[in-house]
């Protein structure tokens, strides 16, 4: 399987972006699309608008997975932003939304969308991995920061405590 580490580029890894919605997150992330992939920024605002419609894709911890489907898209692609603030997400915890990471996928790409879905999930409930992204201070060391995490390791840290 294809694991988000395999996909996510580091031109698409944003720190402290200056947005104040969802909406407009939603924009910056398909201009970001849009310019570095050549897909059209309102296909994915609508892809990202329309899931969000089915009901938030904020998990809490200041924590967003906005994620949507894409006719014609050959392979998955997906993108970190560190918000500069922070924004409104109707998270389950009632937390606004510091981090998102986004994943757009091919229309019918119904399997490889769940599980890299809970892979990323999985990867930010680590309370250890959101500080250290929070933290850290350009977009190369956010980079590498995520392609380091290891869902194993946290796992051993969490059975030894």
């Amino acid at each position: 399987m294809t694991s988000f580490k395999q996909l996510l580029d580091p031109g698409h890894v944003v720190l402290d972006l200056d947005v104040s919605s969802k909406k407009r997150l939603f924009e910056q992330i398909g201009i970001l699309f849009e310019n570095h992939n050549q897909i059209s920024r309102s296909q994915i605002f609508d892809a990202l608008f329309n899931r969000e419609k089915l009901g938030s894709t904020g998990l809490g911890h200041g924590f967003a997975l906005p994620h949507g489907r894409l006719k014609g898209l050959r392979e998955a692609i997906c993108a970190f932003i560190r918000i500069s603030g922070d924004i409104p997400f109707d998270s389950p915890d009632g937390q606004n939304v510091k981090m998102a990471f986004t994943l757009l996928v091919p229309e019918h790409a119904n399997e490889q969308h769940l599980k890299l879905l809970g892979e990323i999930a999985e990867m930010f409930n680590d309370s250890e991995l959101r500080q250290a992204l929070l933290a850290a201070t350009d977009a190369s060391q956010a980079w590498h920061i995520l392609n380091e995490w290891n869902p194993n390791a946290r796992r051993q840290r969490s059975t030894t405590v």
